[in-house]
């Protein structure tokens, strides 16, 4: 597993014990970015703003900014909000006109496969509805859990009644539940690994209340076909990230994705919700990249 991906992991892992709240760490940025966050990102955010989908941003990627520092830029940007973060951000995230479009509940490989998880992480799930609800924001994130020997079928058999348990409380609070879809190789023997699983998983809750997040990094590390699994499954897709592939950098030439043709795809599905930006800048300027990457995914 590379560093990314146990950063990824801590930060998932923190949350679970704070489904309301999620303090994420980060250092104070440069002086001069400290003034200006953003100053030589130069995306036309208008541009980005009025595009066919809304774009956000996950936290986790750019550790050197504050909330706020990351807010203030995406206003520059475009962006509409930021990911995986908890109501500890949230009245920073309505100072600058964004929503958290993804709150935290519980980790990754503790899940809702397994009945012994059931009452930490319904309790964690629970607990940032009511948080999401009460700011007005749209989604929560959940997962699957790791196999440890438990056949699929079964974990999925698990999951959905664990679901059932909490997605009335969802629809009450007009909330939506996303299980994100991660690659096995590198999240290490995680259940919910493929999209073909996921949407059965859907099928089996029956609620509008209820999606994937489809991660687009993993997915294609994990099975490819992006663009035909978006358009044969899109209803039961909630919410997307981006990375490039390999190495979860930037969306340049450098990687193999296609993201334009893949976001005029998720357009042409009538998809309202949001794709937020997952990738780990490794040029010299995170600002400039992040910008880049939502002129990327300008549609």
């Amino acid at each position: 597993m590379n560093s990314n991906e146990i950063s990824r992991r801590n930060l998932m892992v923190s949350a679970a014990g704070s489904a309301a709240a999620l303090t994420l760490g980060g250092n104070v940025l440069a002086q001069d970015a400290a003034k200006d966050p953003g100053a030589g990102a130069g995306a036309s955010g208008d541009a980005v703003r009025n595009g066919r989908l809304q774009q956000a941003v996950c936290k986790w990627c750019f550790p050197n900014m504050s909330v706020e520092e990351l807010a203030q830029l995406c206003n520059k940007i475009g962006l509409k909000g930021i990911d995986l973060v908890g109501a500890d951000t949230f009245a920073t995230l309505k100072k600058y006109d964004l929503v958290g479009t993804m709150t935290p509940s519980h980790g990754i490989e503790k899940g809702l496969n397994r009945k012994e998880n059931w009452e930490e992480c319904l309790g964690s799930i629970r607990a940032a509805i009511d948080a999401t609800a009460e700011a007005g924001f749209p989604n929560v994130i959940c997962f699957s859990g790791n196999r440890a020997g438990m056949p699929d079928d079964e974990g999925l058999k698990n999951c959905a009644q664990a679901l059932k348990q909490i997605v009335g409380h969802a629809e009450e609070k007009k909330v939506t539940i996303c299980m994100e879809l991660l690659n096995s190789k590198q999240h290490k023997d995680y259940m919910a690994d493929h999209t073909a699983w996921g949407v059965e998983l859907c099928k089996a809750v029956g609620s509008e209340r209820f999606k994937l997040l489809y991660d687009i990094y993993h997915m294609q590390v994990m099975e490819g076909d992006i663009i035909d699994t978006i358009r044969k499954n899109h209803q039961y897709l909630g919410h997307y990230h981006t990375a490039g592939v390999p190495g979860r950098h930037e969306l340049d030439e450098n990687q193999e994705l296609q993201y334009p043709a893949i976001m005029r795809a998720i357009a042409e599905t009538g998809f309202k919700g949001y794709v937020a930006q997952e990738f780990i800048p490794a040029g010299p300027d995170p600002a400039e990249s992040l910008a880049e990457a939502a002129r990327v995914c300008t549609v």
